[in-house]
């Protein structure tokens, strides 16, 4: 993954991740041309590396001495890594509710964790927050880590190259449907393609979709309406980790994004998302976590709406690994336990093929 002229490469190798076409799912729905990019092969499990590669170069780069951020999971879990591989103290405000798997993953990596509650439920306190952290990032000569461009314009750039990937890979793509919380993938991922076709003039910029869940309708609904802000919204009520972001941050640029591209919003339900998460291991072989299975339930409500057609080709990005929600994988096996057997002799029965 190339970086920036300016900033010396610092990589754990990510990048480079499958791109594989829908086996049982888009059949079954008549649509022959579904595909997933599976983020989830990156080494911390998340797209967040893409970031996180760039975030530390930069960090290098300035010479600063400690790697100062917020997460709700995924961020913290990439930028742990990366900051531990480059010798760097990592401290990590953490918003309420993060899953126990990606603080588990953090402190393995040797990040310090504080969670600060209401931050990532409550705009006004995330916003009391991150201006804290503001002041103890200038304090510390650093910047603050988000992955936002708001934030962090040149992190955000290395998760740019998901599209490059995916041009390079899939240039007749139409459609990209894409997780969404405060927006900063969607728009990452529009601001790709426009780069690239800087690059190659002749190449047709996908559709980019951005798919909320309905607890957390910042950008989604409003993008729909063809209003041209997004919005806050008072607490965010879903439960899908990594997508709890109440106040806006790309927000309103992200909406713009995906409507110069010819987006669309699509808001889901937790419960949707859910069973798009059992879709996608029980039919694909792809083990997501919930975050990573939203945009697979926003290309579901536009086949059902009859906003695709049958030939176009579309592409989910997922975006986390399953490992990182234990909670939401006990769900997803619930009604699938292990037999206790008391001797091999029943054996012939569980595993013969009536």
């Amino acid at each position: 993954m190339d970086l920036p002229a300016e900033l010396p490469p610092f990589s754990l190798g990510e990048g480079s991740t499958p791109l594989i076409q829908s086996k049982n799912i888009g059949p079954k729905m008549g649509m022959d041309n579904l595909f997933f990019k599976l983020e989830t092969a990156n080494p911390s499990g998340s797209y967040k590396d893409r970031f996180a590669a760039f975030a530390i170069a930069e960090i290098l780069d300035k010479k600063s001495k400690i790697c100062l951020a917020t997460t709700s999971g995924n961020t913290g879990a990439a930028l742990a890594a990366y900051a531990a591989a480059a010798g760097l103290p990592c401290k990590i405000a953490i918003v309420e509710g993060a899953p126990e798997g990606k603080l588990k993953q953090m402190r393995a990596y040797g990040a310090k964790l504080f969670m600060i509650k209401g931050f990532g439920i409550s705009s006004e306190i995330s916003e009391r927050v991150f201006d804290k952290l503001a002041e103890l990032a200038k304090q510390n000569h650093t910047r603050i880590q988000v992955s936002a461009f708001k934030y962090c314009p040149v992190g955000m750039k290395g998760v740019q190259s998901i599209s490059f990937e995916l041009a390079e890979d899939m240039p007749e793509a139409e459609n990209i449907f894409v997780p969404a919380g405060g927006g900063g993938l969607a728009l990452a991922v529009a601001r790709g393609f426009q780069l690239w076709r800087q690059r190659y003039p002749g190449f047709e910029v996908p559709r980019i979709h951005c798919v909320q869940p309905e607890g957390n309708n910042t950008i989604a609904g409003n993008l729909r309406l063809g209003l041209d802000y997004a919005q806050p919204v008072t607490d965010a009520a879903t439960k899908i980790s990594g997508l709890q972001v109440a106040n806006v941050i790309d927000g309103t640029d992200t909406l713009k994004a995906c409507r110069n591209t010819k987006g669309n919003g699509y808001l889901v339900t937790d419960e949707e998302v859910y069973e798009c998460q059992r879709l996608l291991a029980e039919k694909e072989g792809v083990f997501a976590e919930p975050a990573g299975a939203v945009s697979l339930a926003g290309w579901l409500k536009a086949v059902r709406s009859g906003e695709l057609k049958s030939r176009d080709k579309s592409v989910c990005i997922v975006t986390g690994n399953g490992f990182k929600d234990p909670p939401s994988t006990e769900n997803l096996i619930k009604m699938n336990p292990v037999k206790y057997l008391d001797d091999e002799k029943t054996m012939d029965h569980y595993f013969g093929l009536e």
